[in-house]
C-alpha cells in the first residue's frame, strides 16, 4: 500500500491548530421574508443503511441559470444568499472579475455551509471554516469556535463552468460535543492517531478552453508535452496515442480496435479512410479522432485533480509525476439540456488503478461520470473506506434543498425539529 506520502500530508495539516478567520454572524433578520416557507422545505437527504456508520453524501448545484445579471451584488435573488455567508467570504467573491466566477464562488459557499450544518448538526451561523497548513491555498475545513478542527468530517469543492460540486463524508461516531451542546475540535492527534477518511472531487469542461490553437500549431502530441510536470512519460504517450473509442457523425462508434494504427493520429483536419476487421469501409475526418484523445486526456487530468486534493495539495506537488493511473477510460458522454429538459448524466467508470512510485494505492477508492455532453467529475476517498459507499451525484435546487434549509436551520440546529 502506497498512502504514505499523503496520510503524513494530513497528519501534518490535522496536527496544527488553525487559524480561525474573522467569520461574521451577523445575518439580518431574514425570518420574515421566509416566514412559512422553510418549515415546509428542507435539503434532500441520503438515506443511511446503517444510521451508526459513516456515510459520503455527493452534491451538484448548477449555477448557470442562478443570479442573472453582470454582478453578483445586483444580480436578482442574490443578495439574499450573500447574506447567508461570512463578510469575509462576500469580499472574496465581490472581487471576482467575472459573474460566472463570482456565482461558482457563491455556490461553493453555500455547500460547504449545508454540509457542514447538516453533518455536524449545529446551527449554520455557528459554521466555521478555516483551513489545513497553508492559510492561503490549504483544504477548507469545520473548526469550533476556538479554531480547531473538527473529527469525523471531511469535504471538498470543485467548481467549472457553472457547475459545483461538492463531496462529503460524516464520520458520525467521531464527533465530539462539550457538556452545553457546542461541537469540539481537537488540539492534536494522539500518538496512536487512525487517520480516517479524506475525500477529493474534480470537474472539468473539455470544451471550455482554446485547446485547438496549439494541437494545430505543434500536434496533439506538443500540447500534451505542455503538462510534462504533471504527468508521467507513461501516461502522456498513453494521451497521444491511445483511444478509447471515437464517435462519427452519424453516432456510429468505432473502438480501439476497430481504428488499428490510424490511434496513431496527432493532427486535425486529416481525412481518414480503413477497413474495420468486419469489413465495414469507413471515412471520417482526423478530427474526431483528436476530439476523443482531448476527452481521454481530461479524464486523467479530472482524476489526478482529485486524487490531489485528498489532503488539499495543489498541481505543484512534488510527487505529481509519480502519481499514475492505469486502465483509464473516458465515460461516453450524457446529453445536454434542452428547453425543457435538465442535462442527462452519461456513463459511470469506476475502475482505474492508481499508482504511487510504481506501487498500487490499495485504499483508495476513485470513479468518474460524465455530465451532459462535456463535463466530467471524479470523486476519491481515501483511508478507512472499506464499508463506505459513494453515492451518485445528487442535483440540489437552490431555493428548496439550500436557502430553506439555511433559513430554518439559521439559529437552531437540525435535531431541534426532529
Amino acid at each position: 500500500m502506497t498512502s504514505g506520502l499523503v496520510v503524513s500530508q494530513r497528519k501534518r495539516a490535522l496536527s496544527q491548530r488553525l487559524h480561525l478567520p474573522n467569520i461574521s454572524t451577523v445575518f439580518p433578520d431574514i425570518s420574515s421574508m421566509i416566514d412559512g416557507l422553510a418549515n415546509s422545505l428542507s435539503a434532500t437527504t441520503i438515506p443511511l443503511s446503517d444510521p451508526d456508520a459513516g456515510e459520503v453524501s455527493c452534491w451538484l448545484l448548477d449555477t448557470r441559470s442562478l443570479w442573472p445579471g453582470q454582478n453578483i451584488w445586483s444580480a436578482s435573488g442574490a443578495a439574499e444568499a450573500m447574506s447567508l455567508i461570512s463578510l469575509a467570504e462576500q469580499k472574496t467573491i465581490s472581487t471576482k472579475m467575472f459573474i460566472q466566477d463570482a456565482k461558482m464562488s457563491l455556490g461553493s459557499a453555500l455547500l460547504k455551509r449545508l454540509f457542514i450544518s447538516k453533518t455536524l448538526d449545529i446551527p449554520w451561523k455557528d459554521v466555521g471554516l478555516a483551513r489545513k497548513g497553508d492559510q492561503k491555498h490549504g483544504k477548507p475545513c469545520a473548526v469550533d469556535v476556538v479554531g480547531r478542527p473538527i473529527e469525523g468530517i471531511d469535504f471538498n469543492v470543485s467548481h467549472q463552468a457553472g457547475l459545483v460540486a461538492l463531496i462529503g463524508w460524516n464520520g458520525k461516531k467521531r464527533h465530539k460535543y462539550n457538556p452545553n451542546g457546542s461541537i469540539e475540535g481537537y488540539i492534536s492527534p494522539s500518538a496512536n492517531y487512525e487517520p480516517d477518511v479524506m475525500v477529493g472531487v474534480d470537474i472539468v469542461c473539455v470544451n471550455e478552453r482554446d485547446d485547438y490553437r496549439t494541437i494545430d500549431a505543434e500536434g496533439l502530441d506538443g500540447w500534451v508535452d505542455i503538462y510534462d510536470f504533471v504527468f508521467s512519460d507513461e501516461e502522456r504517450w498513453s494521451m497521444k496515442y491511445d483511444v478509447d473509442y471515437i464517435t462519427l457523425l452519424d453516432g456510429t462508434i468505432l473502438s480501439r480496435d476497430e481504428l488499428g494504427r490510424h490511434d496513431r493520429c496527432i493532427t486535425r483536419n486529416k481525412p481518414i479512410a480503413l477497413t474495420t476487421p468486419s469489413g465495414k469501409e469507413v471515412m471520417f475526418n482526423s478530427d474526431v479522432l483528436v476530439d476523443a484523445k482531448l476527452r481521454r486526456f481530461y479524464t486523467y487530468f479530472c482524476y489526478k485533480e482529485a486524487y490531489i486534493k485528498l489532503a488539499g495539495e495543489a498541481l505543484l506537488a512534488p510527487w505529481l509525476k509519480q502519481l499514475e493511473f492505469f486502465n483509464v477510460r473516458s465515460p461516453k458522454p450524457g446529453t445536454a439540456a434542452r428547453c425543457s429538459t435538465h442535462g442527462q448524466w452519461g456513463e459511470e467508470v469506476d475502475d482505474v488503478e492508481v499508482h504511487m512510485n510504481g506501487t498500487e494505492v490499495d485504499d483508495v477508492r476513485m470513479k468518474i461520470q460524465s455530465y451532459e455532453e462535456d463535463f466530467m467529475i471524479s470523486t476519491a476517498i481515501q483511508g478507512e473506506i472499506k464499508n463506505l459507499k459513494v453515492p451518485a451525484f445528487q442535483k440540489l435546487d437552490l431555493r428548496s434543498d439550500v436557502l430553506a434549509y439555511a433559513h430554518k436551520h439559521l439559529t437552531t440546529s437540525p435535531s431541534d425539529y426532529r
